[in-house]
């Protein structure tokens, strides 16, 4: 790696799934958590960037605290259905999108978790196992988040963002998974607070019915097809998808929003590692978008 003299990138990182730090910390000792968080994402972008960490002043937006999910989200439940019917919902429609094969569902009326993760992981040569997991987390919390426009646990947790973004005021916002949802809403909700650059990876922003339409702000239909809204002021909007992530499809956000100025599909993930964070900020896609920021 090379240091420069160079003054630091100063980003916010949204996380997705699964970063819940457990409930009944205190405020310290959730601090402590999420700076080892922020440590752990600067030291994978400078892994990309082959720059040495200090370069990277970044910021991790906790907002898994004010996410109250129930027990499709903790891994609870039956091998088939998930408890929680908005979640089973979104796990259908996700299905759906996919292209599962009606056989999936055996002729319940649910469609069982076991069949479809079986037939997922064959499609995109994924571990079962986790990818089972790894469902019924991410319908869980995805459903948590998106129930309602008006829950006050929306609210809380897109509040939790704009303030992070507010304290620390970034050139870029890199946000992940259910993450780049979570930041599209705060800065649509704070036209004032504008990144330079608003990074996407393995986002699920367009899955129709089950993200899309459930956007704040809702997604315009005075054209033959619904587009959503492009990002306030000049913030340039670059996605990141991997076409073995299951959770980024459709993968060109481009086809569905305005303003999103480049769509890229990256070959990243692994048997075991799907849509995880650390494969998509330490791609060579990631730090070719990021570079030019280090140098201005």
């Amino acid at each position: 790696m090379t240091s420069t003299s160079a003054p630091t990138l100063r980003i916010i990182a949204v996380h997705g799934i699964g970063n819940s730090f457990g409930a009944g910390l205190s405020r310290s000792r959730t601090e402590e958590l999420r700076a080892q968080k922020a440590a752990l994402w600067a030291r994978h972008l400078s892994n990309g960037l082959g720059v040495t960490p200090d370069r990277i002043d970044l910021d991790f937006a906790y907002y898994a605290d004010k996410l109250a999910t129930g027990p499709a989200a903790q891994g609870v439940g039956s091998d088939d259905v998930l408890d929680d019917p908005l979640a089973q919902m979104m796990l259908e429609e996700w299905a759906r999108e996919l292209g599962a094969p009606d056989e999936a569902a055996q002729g319940h009326v649910a469609m069982p978790l076991r069949a479809l993760s079986s037939w997922v992981a064959r499609r995109f040569d994924l571990a079962e196992g986790p990818l089972r997991v790894f469902l019924r987390m991410w319908c869980g919390e995805v459903a948590a988040y998106l129930r309602a426009h008006d829950a006050p646990q929306r609210r809380a947790v897109r509040e939790e963002v704009a303030e992070r973004l507010a304290r620390h005021r970034p050139r870029i916002v890199i946000a992940h998974s259910l993450g780049s949802v979570v930041a599209y809403e705060a800065l649509h909700a704070h036209p004032e607070l504008r990144p330079e650059l608003f990074l996407t990876l393995g986002s699920p922003l367009a899955l129709p019915r089950v993200v899309f339409d459930r956007l704040v702000p809702a997604p315009r239909a005075d054209g033959r097809t619904p587009r959503g809204a492009g990002l306030p002021g000049r913030t340039r909007w670059v996605n990141i998808a991997d076409p073995g992530d299951p959770v980024a499809v459709p993968p060109l956000l481009s086809r569905f929003f305005d303003g999103v100025d480049l769509d890229h599909t990256t070959v990243i993930s692994g048997l075991f590692r799907f849509h995880h964070a650390t494969n998509y900020l330490q791609s060579a896609t990631s730090a070719a978008t990021i570079a030019p920021y280090l140098v201005i």
